[in-house]
């Protein structure tokens, strides 16, 4: 088993994975806190539009979903301040509608696309070298995000109106944070893809929920189950030959369970 890990492309996976599973934790916080995991869900599968535009015209696919998705996350914002409608409203018709756009651009590529397959269902094992220093370089702008404005967010997610009171620029700050979760959940698509890349945001958190007693617990614990639950789940596919993304998944929802168990208390 130990010698799996001596290949390039499995330490090039693992590297990328530990890396986005400890933004995905900490973002996952925020995200959870503020009930908006349905954000992630419907971004990524909007992102699906980017995905088809990149194939069918020959872009880079995730460079192209990136694109796609801080735009709709922009959409949303706007929407949500210029509108009546509820957030979850506003998120299920960019889900669908990019959706229904990726199909439709989709049909017009009748050739079979392995890129596809792998935006969908998580390939962390065919990241290239270059795939890895694109989301190296973003996730360090994300990270340094995060710690500059650490304070801020998490004045805005305990209490909207209190961030207010303390001179925050509350709508700057909420678009950065859709945009943020949009640029994320995308990269995180390359681990789980579009159907499971929201569950590394809720899974780890929700297992801290579970054990923390105070918010700096919470991001800590979380941060380091979704690290357990990463390499756990990616050294389990490899050594069962089974998908890494679903394994992943699957290793986070069996924590959980087992953390709800002993810890005898209730989500």
């Amino acid at each position: 088993m130990l010698a799996i890990f001596q290949f390039p492309f499995v330490q090039r996976a693992l590297i990328a994975g530990m890396f986005l599973a400890l933004l995905l934790a900490v973002l996952g916080v925020f995200v959870v806190l503020r009930r908006m995991s349905f954000l992630a869900d419907g971004i990524a599968h909007a992102s699906l539009a980017g995905v088809a535009f990149g194939l069918l015209v020959g872009i880079y696919p995730l460079a192209a979903a990136l694109l796609v998705g801080v735009l709709f996350a922009v959409v949303i914002f706007i929407l949500e301040r210029k509108t009546s409608l509820s957030l979850d409203s506003i998120i299920n018709l960019i889900f669908t509608t990019g959706l229904a756009l990726g199909v439709v651009l989709l049909s017009f590529k009748s050739t079979y696309q392995p890129d596809l397959i792998s935006f969908l269902f998580g390939n962390i094992l065919a990241i290239s070298a270059d795939e890895l220093k694109f989301m190296l370089v973003l996730g360090v702008g994300i990270g340094l995000f995060l710690i500059l404005n650490y304070k801020s967010l998490v004045i805005l997610v305990v209490n909207k109106e209190k961030a207010y009171l303390h001179g925050l620029r509350v709508n700057w700050l909420q678009l950065a944070f859709y945009v943020l979760t949009a640029v994320i959940t995308i990269l995180g698509i390359k681990i789980l893809g579009v159907i499971l890349v929201g569950a590394l945001l809720v899974i780890p958190v929700s297992i801290a929920k579970l054990l923390a007693r105070s918010f700096k617990g919470l991001v800590f614990i979380s941060i380091i189950m979704s690290e357990i639950v990463f390499v756990l789940g990616i050294s389990l596919s490899i050594l069962l030959d089974l998908p890494t993304g679903a394994v992943i998944v699957l290793v986070g929802i069996l924590v959980f369970i087992l953390t709800a168990i002993t810890s005898g208390q209730k989500q």
